[in-house]
C-alpha cells in the first residue's frame, strides 16, 4: 500500500498566516482561556475530514463530484456549482494573497528584501512547484515544511520559558462571553476549512481510486487524526508563545508585525524562528489554496481533475496571480481575507450537511457510509457552529 501523508497536507493547509496571526492574539489577549474553542475546533476538523477521507476512498471522487449528484435537477446543480467555484474558487484567491503576505513578512524579518519582491518570489516557486503536477514531489515539499513550522515554532516556545501551571489553570477555567466570541469564532474558522474537505477528499481519490480495501481506509483514518492533531498542537504552541510574551502585559501584539514584536521579549533568535515558522506556514497555505481550489472548481464543473490539465492548471495560476497582485501593489489583504473568511464561514455549516448527506447515500459502500456515531457528532459540529454565529448576531444588538 503507497504512504498517504495528505493528512499532513490538510495540516499544512489550516496552518497558514491565518491561524499563526490569530493563535497569536488569542493568547496575547486570552491566555489560554480559548484554548477549548480550538481543541472543539481540532476534533470538528478530524471528524469532517474523516468524512472527506472515506468519501475519497469509498467512491474515488472529490466532494464536488459527489455533491453534484445529490441532485438531478438541473437549476439546483447550477446553484451549487456556483456555490463551489464563488466561494472555494474566489475565495481561495482572496486567502492567497495573505498567505503570500504572510510568508513575505517572515522572510523579510531573515532577510530584508521588501515584502512585495518576496511576495513575488514566493508565488513563482509555488507556481511551479504546482506546474510539475507531480503529486509526489508536492507532498514531499508540503510535509517538509511542516516538519520545519512545528520544528521552529517548539524551539520558540523554550525561548519563551512558559508558565506550565498558569497555563493549565486557564484552560480550566474557559470563556465565552460578548468579549470574547469574536475570537472564538476566529479559532474556529482558522481551524475548520471548507476547502480542506475538498481537498482531502480529492487527494485521497488521487492517490487509491475507488477502493473496498478495508486496510487503507483504516491507514487513512488514522494518519489523518494524526496529522490533524499534530497540527492542532502547532496552533496550541503558538498560543503558548504568544500568552507567555504578551498576556496580562500592557504591550498589545501588533499582527502586522509579530516577529519583530516578539524580538524584546524573546530574544533575536526567537524572533528569527518565528519569522521561520510564518515563511513556513505562509507558504504551505499559498501552495494548498489554490490546489484546493483547482480540485473544487474543476469538479463542479465536471471537468477531469488531473493536476496535468489545462482547466486544472488554469484555475490555480489565476489563483496565485490574484493573489500576488493583491499583495505586491501594497494594498493591504485584510478586507478580501475577512470577505474569504466571511464567505467560508456562511459556507461550512452548508458544506457539512450536504457532506452528511452524500455519506449517507446507499450508493456509497456500507463500509465507508455514516455510522449514526458520525451523524450525531458531524450534526453537533453544525449546531454549535450556528449556535456561534447566532450567539455573535446577538451581542451586537445586546
Amino acid at each position: 500500500m503507497a504512504s498517504d501523508k495528505s493528512g499532513y497536507i490538510v495540516a499544512a493547509a489550516f496552518i497558514g498566516p491565518g491561524t499563526v496571526t490569530t493563535a497569536s492574539m488569542a493568547g496575547a489577549g486570552f491566555g489560554f482561556h480559548l484554548v477549548w474553542a480550538l481543541l472543539f475546533s481540532v476534533i470538528a476538523t478530524m471528524v469532517l475530514q474523516d468524512m472527506a477521507a472515506r468519501l475519497g476512498t469509498g467512491t474515488g471522487k472529490g466532494l464536488s463530484d459527489a455533491l453534484m449528484t445529490l441532485t438531478e435537477n438541473k437549476a439546483l446543480r447550477i446553484t451549487i456549482a456556483a456555490l463551489i467555484v464563488s466561494a472555494i474558487g474566489i475565495g481561495n484567491a482572496a486567502y492567497e494573497s495573505g498567505n503570500l503576505t504572510g510568508a513575505a513578512i517572515g522572510l523579510d524579518a531573515i532577510t530584508p528584501l521588501g515584502t512585495s519582491q518576496w511576495a513575488v518570489i514566493l508565488a513563482a516557486l509555488a507556481a511551479l512547484l504546482l506546474y510539475t503536477g507531480k503529486y509526489k514531489l508536492i507532498e514531499s515539499v508540503l510535509v517538509s515544511l511542516v516538519a520545519i513550522m512545528a520544528l521552529v515554532f517548539v524551539i520558540t516556545l523554550f525561548f519563551a520559558g512558559p508558565d506550565w501551571s498558569a497555563m493549565l489553570s486557564q484552560l480550566l477555567h474557559p470563556q465565552l462571553d460578548a468579549g470574547t466570541i469574536t475570537m472564538v469564532l476566529a479559532l474556529v474558522g482558522t481551524t475548520i476549512v471548507p476547502y480542506n474537505l475538498f481537498l482531502h477528499a480529492s487527494l485521497v481519490a488521487q492517490q487509491y481510486g475507488k477502493t473496498n480495501d478495508d486496510a487503507v481506509l483504516k491507514a487513512c483514518r488514522k494518519q489523518s487524526v494524526t496529522a490533524i492533531g499534530f497540527g492542532g498542537i502547532i496552533t496550541m504552541i503558538i498560543v503558548a508563545t504568544a500568552m507567555t510574551a504578551f498576556y496580562g502585559q500592557s504591550e498589545s501584539l501588533d499582527a502586522g508585525n509579530m516577529s519583530r514584536q516578539l524580538a524584546p521579549v524573546l530574544g533575536d533568535y526567537a524572533q528569527w524562528f518565528f519569522a521561520a515558522g510564518l515563511f513556513a506556514a505562509g507558504l504551505t497555505s499559498a501552495i494548498t489554496a489554490p490546489l484546493a481550489a483547482s480540485y473544487a472548481v474543476c469538479g463542479a464543473l465536471g471537468k477531469p481533475t488531473d493536476m496535468t490539465g489545462r482547466l486544472f492548471k488554469g484555475v490555480w495560476l489565476v489563483v496565485i496571480l490574484s493573489g500576488v497582485i493583491i499583495a505586491s501593489i501594497g494594498i493591504k489583504p485584510l478586507l478580501a481575507i475577512l470577505f474569504a473568511q466571511a464567505t467560508n464561514g456562511l459556507l461550512l455549516p452548508f458544506i457539512a450537511v450536504f457532506l452528511l448527506a452524500v455519506m449517507n447515500r446507499k450508493s456509497l459502500p456500507a463500509t465507508y457510509r455514516n455510522s449514526m456515531f458520525s451523524n450525531l457528532t458531524g450534526a453537533a459540529i453544525v449546531l454549535f457552529v450556528v449556535c456561534l454565529g447566532l450567539y455573535k448576531v446577538a451581542s451586537l444588538f445586546l
